[in-house]
């Protein structure tokens, strides 16, 4: 049985397709997000041909880019060595792990000022890393793209729902929906809870719903992830990325859940592990979440970056990374009822990244009132409280009303959806709609 699963970063690929700017493209995202086979399905679909080139597997290839960076000749070489020509505007040409050849990155600069006619699209897992370092990357002359996880939206539609989303996407008000649609959306959405976005553990989970087999390939991703602290990062930083990375799960199940370096080692402070926790940033394995003092725009201008909340990039991988048994989620264990805070809030995080483009930040008020996500829709600032299930009783989020009389404030929960003098309920699975029911 073969799965597809349909990307919205598909109709983003398209635009940079049809774009008279267009520019050489480089896709980032986490390991195993999908890029590799985005591109080469998009490419598939929507030209005559692909030739496609991976860095980390054909260390040859990086040969070609050493005589020079004519843009010609190393097209030229590139064609013979698969042996077919590579036509301009008909051939998307991939260049995949391209991180492993920073000649190559260079390069790009070049094929945008003299070859803009040909299609090139990069990708790689540890781009962000690239990018961050000191380089010669050619600002300005490439288009970027992110891709994630697959949202909720995505793994409903991988989940054959196409009818139920067009049903509540027609929906112009935030009035509650049929109960046995909530119905149908809260088991997706504790499916989603254990598989979380990583393409092949959703198409495992369609293929044949076996949370064993789910688990065993989650496994293999979280052992991809250390490998690569071993392998690609500073040698003197593996030991810390390791103690930051496994300290995650136990940092999030705290009551207050802002990062302290001591419970990552006893004895840490910022300047030991700072590099550490940007090193997992940059490779988009973790969301950090900052501190705002007041909510006011721009957000960043009143963020505090010494005191942050560190969450994962996926809500399947911290499941399964903090040893979260699915039967807890499906039975509403109370034994899992401390984590189920900490679970929640990591979904609603990266629903929000998805939804936004961008990290959001939380605001706390002395030891008095914290409101978990303050995220900026267009020209509004709007608070947002998680709640895990249907039990909504908070003063925090009442707090920042008063304080701030903000136009609309979001809690999000397991109830249905229902807007109340300024209070948007938003059910959990429906975060993907927030934008149009704001």
């Amino acid at each position: 049985m073969v799965v597809k699963l349909e990307r919205l970063a598909n109709k983003e690929l398209l635009n940079w397709k049809k774009r008279k700017d267009r520019k050489p493209l480089i896709l980032k995202g986490v390991r195993q997000c999908g890029k590799t086979f985005l591109l080469n399905a998009f490419g598939q679909e929507n030209y005559e041909d692909v030739a496609y080139f991976n860095f980390e597997n054909t260390p040859a290839l990086a040969e070609r880019f050493e005589p020079n960076l004519d843009p010609g000749r190393i097209l030229a070489e590139l064609g013979i060595l698969i042996g077919k020509r590579i036509k301009p505007g008909s051939t998307l040409i991939i260049f995949d792990e391209v991180q492993f050849c920073s000649k190559a990155l260079t390069s790009l600069k070049y094929f945008n000022e003299q070859l803009p006619e040909y299609h090139i699209a990069c990708a790689g897992s540890l781009l962000g890393i690239a990018l961050s370092g000191p380089s010669s990357f050619p600002v300005g002359k490439v288009d970027f793209l992110t891709l994630r996880p697959m949202s909720f939206y995505e793994f409903i539609l991988a989940n054959n729902e196409q009818m139920l989303l067009e049903h509540i996407e027609q929906q112009n008000k935030p009035a509650p929906l049929p109960q046995i649609f909530a119905d149908k959306l809260l088991t997706l959405l504790k499916n989603y809870y254990v598989t979380g976005g990583m393409p092949e553990v959703v198409a495992k989970w369609i293929e044949n719903k076996d949370v064993a087999e789910v688990e065993r390939i989650q496994g293999l991703i979280l052992n991809s992830f250390e490998l690569d602290f071993a392998k690609h990062a500073p040698t003197a930083d593996f030991p810390k990325l390791l103690l930051v990375w496994k300290s995650i799960p136990g940092q999030l199940a705290k009551e207050n859940s802002k990062f302290i370096y001591g419970h990552v080692k006893p004895g840490a402070r910022a300047k030991d592990l700072e590099d550490a926790i940007q090193w997992l940033v940059s490779a988009g394995m973790i969301f950090k979440v900052l501190k705002i003092e007041k909510p006011a725009i721009p957000l960043s201008a009143y963020s505090n970056h010494s005191f942050f909340k560190i969450y994962l990039a996926d809500v399947g991988l911290l499941r399964k990374m903090s040893g979260l048994p699915a039967a807890a989620i499906y039975e509403d264990s109370l034994l899992y009822s401390e984590f189920k805070g900490a679970l929640t809030e990591n979904y609603v995080l990266a629903e929000l990244v998805n939804l936004l483009g961008d990290v959001p930040y939380f605001w706390k008020s002395g030891n008095t009132a914290e409101v978990d996500f303050v995220a900026q829709f267009k020209n509004a600032i709007i608070p947002i409280e998680v709640k895990a299930s249907t039990s909504v009783k908070s003063r925090s989020l009442g707090v920042y009303r008063e304080k701030y009389k903000p136009g609309i404030a979001v809690r999000t929960s397991m109830l249905n959806l229902k807007e109340d003098e300024g209070l948007l309920s938003l059910p959990l699975y429906l975060l993907w709609a927030a934008e149009k029911l704001l």
